[in-house]
């Protein structure tokens, strides 16, 4: 068997998520189908096992995944052999042979993402399905300070959505930026750390925006990690505005 990692993209607005489940149209599921018809469907199926789960309408820029085949093509031949047969909502950027010792979930050290939020009066038809919508204005020097207080190792309990099957809610946050995209009338957030709960991204999104619109003081974020609960960040900022933008592996970080 030859292990290929690949690289690759999708827009995620008409995914139920990176996860197969029953009867919808998944990330998962489509590599799935497109890996098994390159190795002439074998029983058992082969598996796709991604870097983690995404959302139904979150997007990717660079997400990662690994399989088992029988077959050895060159990298470049299971790139083209795979986007030959995978819809346009999916783009594989690299495939690359790698040694069975690679795992794409257990071997990553740090996953970024970019959250990006319209500013416009009304929502635009072109950017609903790619970013959020809040209108009204905020501060960006205090959602800079706020963010500073996520930054390190704590437990986002307060931050991480029910339905989370996470043994351990504490997490590492090693970088936020927030800047504006005056060219896009646009927010632009992204988050590094080692591993990201459920939904907790969109969460210190909205309520982050709660800062920087004068309904939070920069302060809460301290109050709020440290009441361990839920229901004190309120808001979940949706899907469409979150990208995976990479997934970092190898002590320096590398994606290799």
């Amino acid at each position: 068997m030859y292990r290929y990692k690949i690289t690759f993209a999708y827009d995620g607005a008409n995914f139920s998520g990176f996860q197969i489940q029953p009867h919808k149209r998944t990330v998962e599921q489509v590599l799935k189908n497109a890996v098994n018809k390159i190795a002439k469907h074998p029983d058992p199926p082969i598996s796709v096992i991604g870097s983690g789960r995404t959302d139904a309408g979150v997007h990717a820029l660079n997400q990662v995944a690994h399989f088992d085949i029988p077959y050895h093509l060159s990298n470049d031949s299971m790139r083209k052999a795979l986007n030959s047969i995978l819809p346009l909502d999916i783009l594989v950027k690299k495939a690359e042979l790698v040694d069975t010792s690679f795992h794409a979930r257990f071997s990553a050290h740090r996953k970024t993402y970019r959250y990006r939020v319209d500013q416009g009066e009304f929502v635009d038809p072109f950017k609903r399905n790619y970013t959020a919508h809040f209108k009204y204005p905020v501060d960006i020097d205090k959602m800079r300070a706020a963010a500073h207080d996520f930054i390190g190792e704590h437990d986002f309990t307060s931050f991480v959505a029910s339905g989370s099957q996470a043994k351990s809610n504490v997490r590492t946050v090693e970088k936020i930026t927030i800047n504006r995209d005056p060219t896009q009338n646009e927010v632009v957030f992204e988050f590094t750390g080692n591993g990201f709960l459920y939904n907790q991204i969109r969460i210190m999104v909205a309520f982050l925006l709660e800062v920087g619109s004068g309904q939070r003081p920069v302060s809460d974020v301290k109050r709020v990690l440290a009441a361990k609960d839920r229901t004190q960040a309120r808001m979940t900022a949706p899907a469409s505005g979150l990208y995976l933008v990479r997934v970092d592996y190898g002590s320096n970080g590398e994606n290799d």
